[in-house]
């Protein structure tokens, strides 16, 4: 969990932890979030049902707006119900290289095999125990006179290397600009006769017969930014919005001047109805007249 949560702090790192939760609430892990300023959830699982328990810590992902579950020395299994609604949002790691050595003792299980590779690997949590798609793996050779304690604390440190670079894959293949511009290209080319073709660089959608009334850019200009451009009604309304939300909103290089403005889509969760909204307000000041007044 410490390794997770410093590397959030890295520049350019794609995932932030909204929330550290335990089932121990003397885990020593809380005290450490709390002191980084993240905050923090504890309830004993004492008395509850497993699925009584995992709707409880569900209710707490909700209220912060999780959007992934990282399981960091979690040692509880989970019930089907809570894993079925964070398929595929949810990861684990197990300092074997799975699908070998399952369960508990594995330092213990792996030299006993006579084995002289063991590592970790990051997957997806599946209702089975430590099954689940394979994210990443890191081999870590065994060494003449290894003991348990000693092999452990060489796959934590290759632990530490791997969580953090699997989750920034994982969650940027969700906020990356590859993900974000097919979002947004499914959003603009559902509006009718929309067409998309690049405009100096970078992808834009226009109205057949009509304007472009939307471009997709990623640090187009070098300034860092990935953003959708649309048209606002004019530079009036275009610093009334960065006024009222600087950031989310901006104005453009080139297209500024004449009243298009820039809304950010790297800043943390994508208000998706918003950008749809949008986009069709855009498209409508963009098209012909015979195409404008269809309603959509």
């Amino acid at each position: 969990m410490a390794a997770l949560l410093y590397a959030s702090q890295a520049p350019g790192c794609p995932y932030e932890i909204v929330l550290v939760a335990s089932n121990k609430p003397d885990a020593p892990g809380l005290a450490l979030a709390a002191a980084e300023g993240v905050e923090t959830f504890a309830a004993s699982h004492r008395g509850l049902t497993r699925e009584a328990f995992d709707t409880i810590i569900d209710t707490e992902l909700q209220r912060v707006g999780a959007d992934y579950v990282v399981l960091a020395g979690y040692m509880r299994l989970l019930s089907p119900e809570f894993v079925a609604r964070w398929q595929g949002r949810i990861t684990n790691i197990h300092p074997s290289l799975l699908p070998a050595h399952k369960g508990l003792a594995v330092h213990e299980a792996v030299l006993a095999a006579g084995e002289s590779v063991s590592g970790c690997t990051v997957h997806l949590v599946t209702a089975e125990l430590d099954d689940g798609p394979i994210l990443g793996q890191i081999r870590v050779s065994v060494l003449p006179g290894d003991t348990p304690d000693s092999l452990a604390e060489r796959v934590h440190y290759a632990e530490h290397q791997l969580y953090p670079r699997v989750l920034s894959e994982l969650v940027s293949q969700d906020v990356g600009p590859g993900a974000l511009l097919d979002r947004v290209r499914a959003l603009a080319l559902a509006l009718p006769a929309a067409e998309e073709k690049l405009s100096h660089g970078s992808p834009g959608f226009f109205v057949q017969g009509g304007k472009f009334f939307a471009y997709f850019s990623a640090n187009h200009h070098a300034e860092g930014i990935t953003a959708l451009l649309v048209k606002a009604s004019g530079v009036e309304e275009q610093a009334m919005l960065i006024d009222s939300d600087p950031d989310l909103y901006f104005r453009p290089a080139y297209l500024g001047p004449s009243g298009w403005i820039g809304i950010r889509l790297d800043t943390g969760p994508v208000d998706w109805a918003h950008v749809e909204d949008w986009l069709a307000r855009s498209w409508r000041a963009s098209a012909p007249k015979r195409l404008a007044a269809m309603p959509f």
